[in-house]
């Protein structure tokens, strides 16, 4: 009986997603659709799937297109002068030339005669021709920022009762992660919390790219590829997602960080980003920059794109925004080093991503007292930096919540990884600056050898231990270089600097 009163609402959401895509049009009104009896599917207030019923007629609202989030218009980067000379450096890779150099991929393996873009040698030398001129992005804003991370406008939303509801493949859906069988919405609801993703974010472009919410089977092109992202080893729901997340962290992060473009598209076109876009629309050009090529990609990107359906799923994005997410004067609450008082341990990560690969700047890394390498048991206590609440304590990750209101999404929030299963904090712990969290292992995330990786995050956004609020530990201030765990804390004249070593150069204590 549930399936035939869903039926209702799965048609004439695909109807008008079919719509949506087909003919919108920047002068004419935008439909919405409202849930009876509480809500839209996911929000608090939203009823049991047998006492939602049908989605109502859609409700017909004037959607103004100018949104409540400026940004600067940043200078084009496209380079436009002479072909030039490159020679490969230790660590290039094409696709890091291309984007450092402002040219697509394809065009320079065109140019080169490269088959294999894989195949690079230091001190090679690359002919980098002038890019094919394109005009500038459309600079359309798709989400506000506070609907990229997963911070507080996610507070009422509920992945799992919005999932069940449409009672499509996404529902359905098992797959083996780490060692045990998760549902769709649990590697919906995963991704989001490790990224620190929308988990709203993740389900409409699952829905865009393949109808996994709302078919009962996807596209078959999006069978093994939900995502549509094709390469051998990303197969299956969890490593699309987790792709995605990556790559919408990377969009979002280099935008803060004031990067201005150009965007390598999928077929090695370079366009400049559109003027006066937001972090939270460059990072979704920016994934959908490595799946279409130009032409599609500027379709996608505008108002009858991808946020027609976002729209159509889970109302007007900027209506409930909570940006800026980092309010001005924004600063650190008190923070000590996450060691007990007396115990020496070693500085071995500067500023670098706190998941994945591309979350910011945000993390730190310190290794206990020892000789021993590698992933090595340890005794040693890791504490806690300030007061708080653990919200979450698994796969070597504890979560601390400062500000004790028990949302991951709002306030500051302290990541500790690698922390060992023995002895590790439970959820619901109150803890003081100081008590003891765990001890240091490889368990969570990849790691060679035992160790903490700290970081933070604000309002669910990553913040890097290298901006404008440096990570400060015992009065101890992070800084870091063009590299990922390159980096020095500094306190009083004394700089140490990050090395994987136990030398006088990165030794710490309190």
């Amino acid at each position: 009986m549930v399936r035939n009163v869903l039926q209702q609402p799965r048609l004439a959401l695909q109807f008008l997603l079919l719509a949506a895509l087909a003919c919108a049009r920047s002068d004419q009104p935008i439909l919405i659709l409202g849930v009876e009896l509480g809500g839209r599917p996911g929000e608090s207030g939203a009823k049991a799937p047998e006492a939602i019923g049908a989605l109502g007629p859609p409700e017909v609202v004037e959607v103004p297109y100018s949104t409540p989030t400026p940004d600067p218009i940043r200078a084009a980067p496209l380079r436009e002068d002479s072909p030039e000379w490159y020679t490969v450096r230790p660590g290039d890779s094409l696709n890091v030339i291309a984007g450092r150099m402002g040219i697509g991929m394809s065009q320079i393996m065109v140019a080169n005669g490269l088959a294999n873009p894989d195949f690079l040698a230091t001190g090679q030398v690359l002919w980098l021709p002038t890019p094919i001129p394109q005009p500038p992005g459309p600079s359309f804003k798709i989400i506000p920022d506070s609907e990229l991370v997963n911070g507080p406008t996610g507070a009422a939303f509920d992945t799992f009762p919005l999932i069940a509801v449409w009672d499509g493949a996404l529902h359905h859906y098992r797959e083996t992660m780490n060692g045990s069988e998760q549902s769709g919405a649990q590697i919906v609801q995963w991704v989001a919390e490790k990224y620190s993703v929308s988990p709203r974010l993740l389900v409409a472009l699952l829905e865009y790219q393949g109808g996994w919410l709302t078919r009962p089977q996807p596209a078959p092109e999006r069978l093994s590829y939900p995502l549509g992202f094709v390469r051998p080893g990303f197969e299956g729901l969890y490593y699309q997602l987790a792709w995605a997340a990556d790559q919408l962290n990377q969009g979002y992060y280099l935008w803060r960080a004031g990067w201005a473009g150009p965007f390598i598209l999928s077929d090695g076109t370079a366009i400049n980003p559109g003027p006066g876009i937001n972090a939270g629309t460059a990072a979704v050009q920016w994934l959908f920059a490595q799946l279409y090529p130009a032409d599609s990609w500027r379709g996608v990107s505008d108002e009858s794109g991808f946020y027609r359906v976002y729209e159509i799923l889970f109302g007007i994005p900027f209506a409930n925004a909570t940006d800026p997410l980092l309010a001005e004067g924004l600063s650190q609450p008190g923070l000590q080093l996450p060691f007990e008082p007396g115990r020496i341990w070693s500085f071995t990560g500067g500023p670098h991503s706190g998941w994945g690969n591309w979350a910011a700047w945000s993390a730190l890394d310190f290794a206990p007292p020892g000789d021993a390498l590698g992933c090595v048991p340890s005794n040693e206590w890791v504490v806690a930096v300030a007061d708080g609440l653990i919200l979450r304590s698994a796969e070597g990750e504890v979560i601390q919540d400062l500000d004790r209101d028990g949302l991951e999404g709002t306030g500051w929030v302290i990541q500790y990884l690698h922390v060992e299963t023995r002895d590790r904090v439970a959820v619901g712990a109150e803890l003081k600056a100081g008590d003891r969290i765990g001890h240091p292992s490889c368990e969570g995330g990849v790691s060679s050898g035992t160790h903490l990786h700290l970081s933070r995050k604000y309002n669910g956004e990553w913040i890097p231990a290298d901006g404008k609020l440096p990570f400060i530990l015992d009065g101890w201030v992070s800084a870091g270089s063009s590299s990922p765990y390159d980096g020095t804390l500094s306190r009083d004249g004394i700089s140490l600097e990050a090395c994987s070593c136990r030398f006088p150069i990165n030794q710490i204590s309190r």
